[in-house]
């Protein structure tokens, strides 16, 4: 059998020395019925760094030649039929993100727990009745996702020092019947979802995750009825608070024990002070913001503000979104501007890993419309102006893209795509496309491909709404859009002391400036306006920044409520 024949789009890939490809939906199900599974030729591909097998009922198996694509730093093989994934994919030494979810898998390989590189672990929506022994040698993991399968409890290396990186674990919808105390030794913890599981009791020392802020533990039937009935209604903190104060209850009625108790408290302490300091060497970065004066306005009741309704529909397109609105940032200076989109592309290619996990979008504010709707839209109706384009369909946008990429590749002999181009398999096969809509009907973002031309930042931009989407969870959106006001910060630092150093000379559009010798600290101060989300019927979703976030331990965050 020729492959290459009977596959064109793995011909394709490797003739034009492709890094990425996309083999989704019905067609490509039928090929693999056809052949008895995925073309080896696939395996031939060794420049590829993301592949993506998906909506593939005839899927079953992966070959173990996958081992030959140690190029590969985004593997995809979600809502297929995997039964097992080769225990080789511990060769794959690039992966950054593996989505194995929507399978039938009932375990997973020892492998993995080789793949050093990994940030991003989605395992949802299989039978997996455990999780390997290992997995803290993936030191550099950030999101783990395991929820809806069988598996009863968490390997004890889950909770390791080592995994100082995991901020997001989501285990919902199992069995698991008990919680380890360990889980505070996750110093960058910052979401966990144990809802409807076996649980009967939380640990006191979950209260000691020095960045948790939001928790689910809905569904689980709990021995103490009052922290039952607080996981049921009440806020994350408020549950902390009262964990907190049940573990230190616990030491003081130790009678007899009470010296076991005090020693107790005295290493809890210890273990605190050791973590507040391994958290500052960590936080290193943002420590340089300590010259700057980043204000948070509790804005939330003013009648003007601009509010963004969510339709039910996005639940199985991209469900997550955040937003919020900036002043104060100066994009005038010199290359202001220009350092700020690629700190954003940046920001894409990394935590957002190629916009797989999250998208990125700013818009001039004041160029806005609301109130504003998240929405889905068929490609043949959503129409957009995108960036630098005339109105069109996303239909054709699509098609004007791979056109694009097709012509730059016979130009410039390049191996992979660039710019737009790249994200284009992210929504391929997908009946209904993501879009935020202004009040006059004018889509004015088209997540992950671009904005609209309407609502460009430019130069003279003076107010910024900043949105971020994601599918994979609102915390995900949360600590983006943080790490993003954070680098704003950061540049708007950057661009008042290189103005104080050559005084007007960094400015090119006439306007006058302050003198070299100001407060730098005034001209960088950013403005963070607070915006809402709802449903459609007007009950609040999210609402960002909420107290809990922007909460780095910076002396001069000010956040005023």
């Amino acid at each position: 059998m020729d492959d290459m024949e009977k596959w064109p789009e793995i011909e394709k890939a490797g003739t034009e020395k492709r890094r990425e490809l996309v083999l989704q939906g019905t067609a490509i199900d039928k090929r693999i019925h056809s052949s008895g599974g995925l073309s080896s030729s696939v395996y031939s591909l060794h420049l590829l760094n993301y592949l993506e097998v998906s909506q593939c009922p005839s899927l079953t198996e992966i070959h173990e030649d996958i081992q030959h694509l140690t190029s590969l730093q985004s593997l995809i093989l979600c809502r297929n039929k995997l039964a097992s994934v080769p225990n080789v994919i511990g060769s794959l030494k690039c992966l950054k993100v593996l989505d194995l979810s929507v399978n039938n898998l009932t375990a997973l390989p020892e492998g993995l727990t080789q793949l050093k590189e990994l940030t991003t672990l989605n395992v949802s929506c299989n039978s997996l009745e455990f999780l390997p022994d290992g997995l803290s040698q993936c030191t550099k993991i950030s999101t783990i996702n395991v929820s809806k399968n069988r598996i009863p409890g968490f390997p004890a290396d889950l909770f390791s020092e080592r995994l100082d990186l995991l901020s997001t674990l989501v285990a919902s919808d199992n069995l698991i019947h008990e919680l380890s105390g360990d889980i505070h030794k996750l110093s960058a913890l910052k979401m966990l979802d144990l809802s409807n599981n076996k649980l009967s009791e939380i640990p006191s020392d979950l209260s000691d995750c020095p960045k948790l802020k939001e928790i689910n533990f809905k569904g689980n039937k709990l021995s103490d009825k009052r922290l039952e009935k607080m996981v049921n209604g009440c806020q994350t903190k408020s549950i902390l608070d009262y964990l907190r104060g049940k573990g230190r209850g616990r030491h003081g009625e130790d009678g007899a024990d009470g010296d076991g108790g005090r020693n107790a408290d005295k290493k809890r302490r210890q273990q605190l002070r050791k973590k507040k300091d391994k958290l500052a060497e960590e936080d290193e970065e943002l420590e340089e913001l300590n010259k700057m004066v980043v204000r948070v306005l509790h804005v939330s009741d003013a009648p003007t503000a601009l509010t963004v309704s969510v339709s039910a529909e996005v639940k199985d397109v991209r469900p997550f979104l955040v937003c919020c609105l900036v002043r104060g940032m100066n994009l005038r200076s010199g290359n202001a501007l220009k350092r700020f989109l690629m700190a954003q592309t940046k920001l894409h290619d990394d935590l957002c890993g190629k916009r797989t996990i999250a998208t990125i979008a700013t818009h001039d504010a004041q160029l806005l419309k609301g109130p504003l709707v998240y929405d889905v839209k068929p490609p043949t109706q959503l129409k957009i102006v995108p960036l630098g384009k005339r109105e069109m369909t996303a239909v054709e946008l699509i098609r004007q893209l791979h056109l694009e990429a097709e012509e730059l590749r016979k130009q410039k002999k390049r191996q992979n795509v660039t710019g737009l181009h790249k994200y284009l398999q992210l929504l391929q096969g997908k009946p209904l496309y993501p879009c935020l809509v202004d009040a006059e009907g004018h889509v004015i973002s088209f997540p992950p491909i671009t904005n609209s031309e309407k609502t460009k930042i430019k130069k003279t931009t003076k107010e910024l709404f900043l949105e971020v989407t994601s599918a994979a969870s609102l915390q995900t959106c949360k600590d983006i859009m943080d790490a993003l006001i954070v680098k704003m910060a950061e540049l708007n630092q950057f661009t008042a002391e290189h103005a104080e150093e050559a005084g007007s000379e960094g400015e090119d559009d006439g306007a006058p400036q302050p003198a070299a010798n100001s407060d730098t600290s005034n001209r960088s101060e950013l403005v963070i306006q607070q915006i809402r989300t709802t449903d459609q019927d007007g009950n609040l979703k999210v609402v960002y920044p909420s107290k809990t976030d922007l909460a780095q331990d910076i002396s001069n965050l000010t956040v005023v409520w």
